[in-house]
């Protein structure tokens, strides 16, 4: 078996004795041996409570599947021949979400995963009347001007209760206590002193305005779901059944393994290019770390490390574009502005995260002295290349059709029939070279390809409206929030209130929000703590002159970093579940390892030039530069290692020169690089003595 076959076995079981040494990973036996030894599903469940589905046998099955595939054909649909009015599209989307997470998900999470329970047979079906109300009386609904019936006030009741609950199951209890207390607050407002006090709502008018309106349940956050959120979830599930996933790690592997440091290298690599089609930290963290986190302890990493690398690595691809985490999409709906813009003021910021990542494990990996993979055991990048390059087709197709001015619905529309008609003609095309060369029977060979690519569409489908849950539920619940903050006005009451408590001052407001921002973002998932945020956090920011998109960045940023920061880091635990490692001490690891992204968006904040808004190319290049630099002296302070290891004073100076760096102005940034130059001399001369010493 061949190194690459042995590495492409560990993938395809997510397994493996993660103490073994180089030369026995490089051993067929060894690996053979230590398969099946971490169970990865279980790592999935525990951490990401998406996973924690119901699996049913025989003719229910049937109907979940169907179900889900109805549910990906209605977007498709939609997103062919036009929308529906906006309060039909979300209940019709909202219908499926509700009906599918009272059937695949039990009330309690150690509940039984194979048995439906009555009760949750009947809260589906109660979801789908909800929703179907509002279809049904959609005009009754938006021509009739006057108050709430005692039918429209049972129904939005129920609706909310029914939400509630959903997200519960699939989100978290989190996110459901946020919107519980926000509705709290809308109706005993009243009885609130001080300057977070309103008059208070009814009950009555409360419900009406969550549910028959377009500015709760049914607001902007359920309606970017209903869109092209899901279309853009359903595209990733077709990219990953192509085996982009698979090629991201081969072309990983043959950039960067023979390097030092290489296994980590290609972690930070194939997590960042995997990133892209996935929009969770956990699921990403799983995908690839099952592959490269016994790589890297195979050459002398320590399973924290190890495990935090793919934290960190994971972490980042939710901004990375062109396809970030729903939030981005959330965010374009939120400012008005194309998803493109966003895309491209993020670029910089996310290749320097990758960047700074990047810098920490060659450090690391300098200051223990580790290698690469020998080069002769890694794939060729010319043939991987050759061999995979058309994966990459559709990603091209997105990003012209986003600078051409497409709207990410079209956009993502497009881009799923482009990989279905590539995936089928490479299947094709792979099926006649192999007849031809074999003398098969060619007739029945396209046959069965064409019968198998009609399974893996299906399978897509599926899997497309399975990954669309969580997010809509996140949605849909923060429509309560958003709901609560537009009636009640609280959004710039709790802006004045974090001004109030950072006394009007500019690096203190951003500071709060930070902690904040992490705080609300350990407990939810990315779209609920970025709409929270937008509403509560975002115009204290933008009252100091920030760009809207820069402090909108801002909350969206260290709400993602929420994924590894203890003491709820999911994306560093399920990596600490795989390395087998201590969990704390992996999220202490990739907050370490991703200390960088903890200090871009005040970099952004304090210069959006960073954003690429209004700067020239020349002070681009100028913020970009030293941003480099300043990354390169934090990760020589945070490792302890340069030309040799750093004494305490060295580690001070550069991180002195890494806060001078990050201020803007060509002063700060000649001090920051003075002080580098400084520690540079010392660390010749000292290492210039002790090899005098030694000799």
């Amino acid at each position: 078996m061949s190194h690459k076959h042995r590495l492409e076995t560990i993938v395809e079981e997510g397994s493996g004795d993660f103490s073994l040494t180089k030369e026995e990973m490089l051993n067929s036996e060894a690996v053979e041996k230590a398969q099946s030894t971490v169970d990865v599903s279980a790592i999935v469940a525990k951490y990401d409570k998406e996973s924690a589905y119901r699996s049913f046998d025989g003719w229910f099955e049937i109907v979940i599947k169907v179900i889900c595939i109805l549910f990906s054909l209605f977007h498709l649909f939609t997103a062919a021949f036009g929308q529906y009015p906006p309060q039909i599209q979300r209940a019709v989307h909202l219908g499926f979400v509700l009906v599918l997470i009272f059937l695949l998900y039990p009330a309690r999470a150690d509940g039984n995963k194979h048995k439906l329970a009555w009760y949750d047979l009947l809260l589906s079906i109660a979801g789908a009347a909800v929703c179907g109300y509002i279809v049904w009386n959609y005009d009754t609904i938006v021509l009739d001007a006057g108050p709430a019936t005692t039918t429209d006030f049972i129904f939005g009741l129920a609706s909310i209760l029914l939400v509630l609950e959903a997200t519960r199951r699939i989100v978290g209890l989190p996110i459901t206590l946020v919107a519980i207390c926000f509705l709290a607050y809308a109706l005993f407002g009243n009885h609130i002193p001080g300057m977070l006090g309103h008059p208070g709502f009814s009950l009555k008018r409360i419900i009406s305005y969550m549910y028959l309106t377009t500015e709760g349940l049914f607001g902007t956050p359920l309606g970017v779901s209903a869109s092209f959120v899901f279309l853009f979830i359903l595209f990733g599930a077709f990219l990953h059944s192509t085996g982009l996933g698979k090629f991201f790690i081969d072309l990983a592997l043959a950039a960067a393994g023979r390097f030092v440091g290489g296994p980590a290298k290609v972690a930070v690599l194939a997590s960042g290019f995997f990133g892209t089609i996935s929009g969770s930290s956990v699921a990403n963290t799983v995908s690839t770390g099952t592959f490269t986190i016994p790589l890297m302890k195979s050459v002398g990493y320590r399973g924290a490390f190890a495990g935090a690398v793919e934290a960190a690595s994971s972490t980042g691809g939710q901004i990375m574009p062109p396809i970030m985490g729903a939030a981005a999409f959330i965010m374009a709906q939120f400012l008005g502005v194309g998803y493109i813009e966003i895309a491209k003021a993020a670029l910089i910021p996310a290749v320097l995260y990758y960047l700074a990542v990047g810098f920490m494990v060659h450090m690391e990996a300098k200051r223990l002295g580790l290698m690469g993979i020998p080069k002769e055991r890694l794939p060729k990048l010319m043939p991987v290349l050759r061999h995979g390059f058309y994966l990459l087709i559709p990603i091209v197709v997105l990003i012209y059709l986003l600078i051409q001015g497409y709207t990410p619905l079209k956009s993502a529309y497009y881009c799923i029939l482009t990989t279905v008609i590539i995936s089928l003609i490479s299947q094709n095309i792979t099926v006649l070279l192999g007849a031809k060369a074999s003398n098969l029977n060619l007739g029945a060979e396209l046959r069965n390809c064409n019968k198998n690519a009609f399974s893996d569409l299906l399978l897509a489908l599926e899997k497309g409206g399975r990954l669309a849950l969580g997010v809509a539920a996140a949605c849909a619940c923060t429509g309560f929030v958003v709901g609560t903050v537009t009636l009640t006005g609280v959004g710039l009451k709790l802006a004045n209130a974090i001004l109030t408590l950072s006394a009007n001052n500019f690096a203190l407001t951003l500071f709060f929000t930070m902690i904040s921002s992490i705080i609300l973002g350990m407990g939810l998932p990315t779209t609920a703590k970025y709409i929270v945020l937008a509403t509560i956090a975002a115009p204290a920011i933008e009252t100091f002159g920030v760009p809207q998109l820069a402090a909108h960045l801002f909350i969206m940023y260290f709400g993602i970093l929420a994924d590894l920061t203890p003491p709820v880091a999911l994306a560093a635990y399920a990596a600490a579940g795989i390395a087998k490692s201590e969990p704390n001490a992996t999220g202490f690891m990739a907050v370490k390892l991703a200390a960088a992204g903890f200090l871009i968006p005040y970099v952004f904040c304090y210069d959006p030039a960073l954003l690429m808004i209004g700067a020239d190319n020349l002070q681009i290049a100028i913020i970009v530069a030293t941003a480099v630099v300043g990354i390169a002296a934090l990760s020589f302070a945070a490792v302890g290692f340069w030309k040799r290891k750093l004494n305490i004073m060295e580690r001070l100076l550069l991180l002195a020169a890494t806060i001078f760096l990050i201020i803007p102005g060509l002063l700060t940034d000649a001090i920051g690089i003075g002080i580098m130059a400084v520690v540079y001399i010392l660390q010749r001369i000292m290492g210039q003595k002790s090899q005098t010493a030694q000799a």
